[in-house]
Formats: structure tokens, sequence, C-alpha cells
């Protein structure tokens, strides 16, 4: 029986994670963001894995979303996208696993860990955005820091630095992004939650 759930998540697990790379190819852009800032609902899947099936579920609908992404559809941010979502698979999995395990895995304890990992995403995207990614965009484009900065003023005159840019862009942009995605996941793992046996074992 051990052997049956276990080939049964794995197949549920590969669903979820060629779901999430097709959406995470179907992305779309948000007024007054930067061009490379886009939003899509890939991480939808990986939050009904994680509180239907575990962590490790999630981890690896995660990582293969990315991989079907850049197989199929390629880069729009010279993989500068993809590694700051690479980066992010342990902030993701980890605190929302482990404040949903503490507080007896029930609908207050994913709300809630849902809500605090909105917050941790968002700070270590200001971080990573700041100190990695940005840097990292601008060097892949050829440009310097400001000049990317500029391009994103273009779209929003009021962004002029660095720091207007993580509080006028990156901050909104994350809650905006999680939000939607974390909604829509946990409103579809409380339907599927309970109808099918292998999402009991977890």
């Amino acid at each position: 029986m051990k052997t049956k759930w276990s080939t049964q998540k794995l197949i549920y697990t590969g669903m979820l994670a060629a779901l999430a790379g097709v959406l995470m190819s179907l992305e779309f852009s948000v007024p007054l963001m930067p061009p490379f800032y886009k939003v899509d609902l890939s991480d939808v899947p990986s939050v009904m894995a994680l509180f239907l099936m575990g962590p490790a579920s999630a981890a690896w609908v995660e990582i293969i979303k990315i991989l079907i992404k850049l197989i199929t559809v390629g880069t729009n941010s010279f993989y500068v996208g993809e590694f700051s979502n690479l980066i992010g698979v342990a902030l993701f999995v980890v605190p929302l696993w482990l404040i949903y395990r503490r507080m007896g895995e029930n609908r207050r304890a994913a709300v809630c860990a849902l809500s605090v990992s909105v917050g941790i995403r968002t700070l270590f995207a200001c971080f990573v955005n700041a100190f990695i990614t940005l840097p990292l965009y601008a060097g892949a484009m050829g440009v310097s820091l400001d000049e990317v900065v500029k391009m994103v003023a273009a779209v929003n005159p009021a962004i002029t630095d660095l720091t207007t840019f993580i509080i006028l862009a990156t901050i909104p942009f994350n809650i905006l992004k999680l939000g939607v995605n974390y909604l829509i996941g946990y409103f579809l793992y409380e339907r599927l939650h309970g109808m099918v046996p292998v999402f009991k074992t977890v």
C-alpha cells in the first residue's frame, strides 16, 4: 500500500508540475510596473502540492516548472527571473510548511502560513532585487543599475531611484502576485482536500 501511495503522489506531483510550467509561461504585465515584472499563476499548483502532499512535492513542482519554462519558452529576463524564482523555492516551502504543521494543519493554519509567507517572500524579494537580480539584469543588458531604474521610470515617473523602485514596484508587485496565487491555491486546496485518498496520507 505504501508503494501505491508513493506512486500516486509522484503522478500527482508530476501533473501539478506540468500545470505550473504551463501557467508560468502564461504571464502578463501589470500597469506601472517594470517590463520584466510579470504576473503568472504558477504558484497555484505549488500551494496545492504543499498542503495536499507535503513540502517535497511543492519543492519539486517549483523546480520543475522553471525547467519547463526554460525548455519550452526560454527566458525574457536573461535568466535573472528564473534565478530569482529558484532562490525563492526554499523561502516558499520551508516557512509555509513549518507554520502549517506547528499550528495543526487546519484551515486557520493554512491561512496564517500563507499570510506569513507573503510577508517573508516580499521582504526577501526586496533584498534580492536590490542586491542580486537587478544588478544581474543590468549586467546582462550591458547597462548600469541607474539606467535600469530610468527604464522603469518610463512607465512610472514616481520611480526615481532604487529606493522608490523597491517601494513602488517590488513590494506592491510581490504582494499582488503572491496574494492572487495564494488565494486561488488555497481555494482549490479547500475543494480538493479529502476528495482524493492519497492526499490524506501526508
